[in-house]
């Protein structure tokens, strides 16, 4: 574990060994993931993922979220300070990541053409570096490509779980905060935007058009974010993209279905030659 400048802010940032010679896979996490967070019962899906395909793989913390940087004053009004935009999330943060902060740290690590992967915010993220930069490849779990009341109706209730007796062990607030630096930072910098009236309209579709790298779509049938509309939108813009839905699986198939979604990236980065 290390953390590494990106324009002036400090991101964790994890790597596991493997072959150099091919493009290593790096993972974009969830909204209220981390570094940290791909670890479940002691089982990183990332390293299992790396030694099955036999390639590097490279995970970091978002500003705010893990043991990177905090946003201060996160619930106040954006501001500039340097290169970022601080304060309280905009609708165009996840492209902010995925256009401004990910080139940078990538470039910082010396990759060039990565196999992406990520998980709901950082499927988005994924989404639309690839839909702007050269990808080897870009698999994506849970994906947001536009706002569905499935997915507002969900965060609204983690934020009252949140705010629920937020100091008892084993509360949602308790339980996030084994993982994040400033838990509050993290839990609302995410929910403040998905709740807001102005992220109602946001929409990728378009974007995803130029997505032209092998594309691997995958949802849990029975995810409590987004119904499978998601894939379905993608498939549209991007015809080219493989489409699984994931039986007996929620918001997270690495965490409900790991074995199965081992099998299908494998197979993907097989198939795809890259």
């Amino acid at each position: 574990m290390t953390h590494i400048d990106v324009h002036g802010v400090r991101l964790e940032v994890a790597h596991i060994p493997g072959d150099n010679t091919r493009a290593p896979l790096v993972f974009l996490h969830e909204g209220l993931g981390s570094v940290s967070l791909w670890t479940q019962r002691g089982q990183s899906w990332p390293e299992t993922l790396c030694r099955a395909t036999g390639r590097a793989g490279w995970l970091y913390s978002r500003r705010g979220y893990g043991q990177s940087d905090p946003v201060h004053d996160v619930r106040g009004e954006p501001r500039i300070e340097g290169f970022w935009h601080v304060g309280r999330h905009e609708p165009d943060y996840m492209h902010r990541e995925a256009l401004d902060v990910l080139p940078a740290l990538l470039a910082k690590l010396g990759i060039e053409r990565p196999v992406l992967v990520g998980h709901s915010d950082g499927a988005t993220i994924a989404l639309l570096h690839a839909s702007a930069h050269p990808v080897e490849a870009c698999a994506v779990l849970a994906p947001h490509v536009f706002v569905e009341d499935v997915s507002v109706q969900a965060i609204a209730q983690a934020r009252d779980a949140y705010l629920k007796d937020p100091d008892a062990p084993g509360s949602l607030r308790q339980r996030l905060a084994r993982h994040h630096r400033d838990v509050d930072n993290a839990f609302w910098q995410w929910n403040d935007v998905w709740l807001s009236p102005a992220f109602r309209d946001y929409n990728i579709e378009a974007e995803c058009r130029r997505i032209g790298s092998p594309l691997l779509l995958v949802q849990g049938e029975n995810d409590e974010y987004g119904t499978l509309d998601q894939l379905r939108a993608i498939r549209r813009a991007a015809p080219h993209a493989g489409l699984h839905a994931l039986p007996a699986c929620g918001h997270s198939p690495h965490r409900d279905q790991p074995e199965a979604l081992t099998r299908l990236l494998q197979q993907f980065v097989t198939n795809a030659r890259v």
